[in-house]
């Protein structure tokens, strides 16, 4: 008995340095060596100061900008008050297609999104939140259809807007994956950059 408790305190021992301390380590080490930019939440910083990450979906109100899908994270007075977009707290509603809560949302989301081209449909990811709520992506219709609000707004055509979309669109993942998309603060990033030249 006294054999075999000494084998699983060992057993134990072993498996907690090996999965606890020395896996974590090597991934940790070859993730920094890989690819450091991901690793570390692929930050965007201007300068010293860190403006967002590409990876977690940030909350745009003015009309200069594109805005995001709308968040299903928790509202936080600090990141977005009267919205959601905190990513300590991200997750999707789980609200079912059949819900007063979810269809009342999406009503207001439409109408809140409509002025901006009265004449199109609204697309679906500007009134739905994804299910981490901090999608940092559009589609390019959803992306479009923003275009004629952003370019009145800054005082710039709509076909140099379109070209900056164009520019942050991303295709499927490796050819195959995915839906073809548009990283929000990117492009509003490229927007400012533009503007400032």
């Amino acid at each position: 008995m006294a054999s075999a408790l000494r084998m699983a305190i060992l057993m134990i021992a072993v498996m907690t340095l090996i999965t606890g301390l020395a896996y974590p380590l090597a991934i940790t080490g070859i993730a920094q060596l890989l690819f450091p930019q991901q690793a570390n939440g692929s930050l965007i910083r201007q300068g010293d100061t860190v403006v967002g990450s590409t990876l977690i979906g940030q909350y745009f109100s003015k009309p200069e900008y594109f805005h995001p899908r709308p968040s299903a994270a928790k509202e936080s007075p600090a990141v977005a008050p009267g919205f959601g977009y905190d990513p300590t707290y991200s997750g999707g509603s789980n609200l079912a297609p059949s819900s007063k809560k979810l269809v009342d949302a999406v009503a207001a989301a439409v109408r809140q999104n409509q002025p901006d081209n009265p004449d199109k449909a609204v697309p679906g990811d500007l009134v739905t939140a994804s299910a981490s709520g901090l999608d940092p992506d559009i589609s390019p219709a959803a992306a479009e259809f923003q275009v004629t609000r952003v370019a009145h707004a800054r005082g710039i055509s709509e076909d140099q807007v379109r070209t900056l979309v164009t520019k942050c669109t991303q295709g499927h993942t490796l050819g195959l994956f995915g839906e073809p998309r548009v990283n929000v603060l990117n492009l509003n990033l490229l927007l400012d950059q533009t503007a400032s030249k």
